[in-house]
């Protein structure tokens, strides 16, 4: 079975950091692009980074560029995403998503539309 699993959500103060994962089983990350998403309360899904097959490529939307690190780790089949300088409005569901096929990361963040593969999500709240 194929899926996705996010994890290291919680509630960080302001100016905080976070390091959130994202572990797949069933099938191997380094196949795929990997973007990863968030959705605040009452708004739309937001594409936030993504990270190309290879590792060499990265995209990050503006409102999070120089806070946001997305890498992969190939030998623990998984992709991080690290948020530092944390601001309330970065509060929403965190999600990871994998495409293969139609995606890329050559010139911004990978739209959801093109993903094949979703987590479930994780929760970031900042808050003080």
């Amino acid at each position: 079975q194929l899926q996705l699993v996010e994890s290291g959500g919680g509630l960080v103060q302001p100016g905080g950091s976070l390091r959130l994962s994202c572990a797949a089983s069933g099938f191997t990350l380094d196949y795929y692009v990997i973007g990863w998403f968030r959705q605040a309360p009452g708004k739309e899904r937001e594409g936030v980074s993504c990270i190309s097959t290879s590792g060499g490529r990265t995209n990050y939307a503006g409102s999070v560029k120089g806070r946001f690190t997305i890498s992969r780790d190939s030998a623990k089949n998984t992709v991080y995403l690290q948020i530092d300088s944390l601001k309330p409005e970065d509060t929403a569901v965190y999600y990871c998503a994998a495409g293969r096929a139609r995606a890329n990361c050559l010139y911004s963040v990978t739209p959801g539309s093109l993903m094949d593969y979703w987590g479930k999500g994780t929760l970031v709240t900042v808050s003080s």
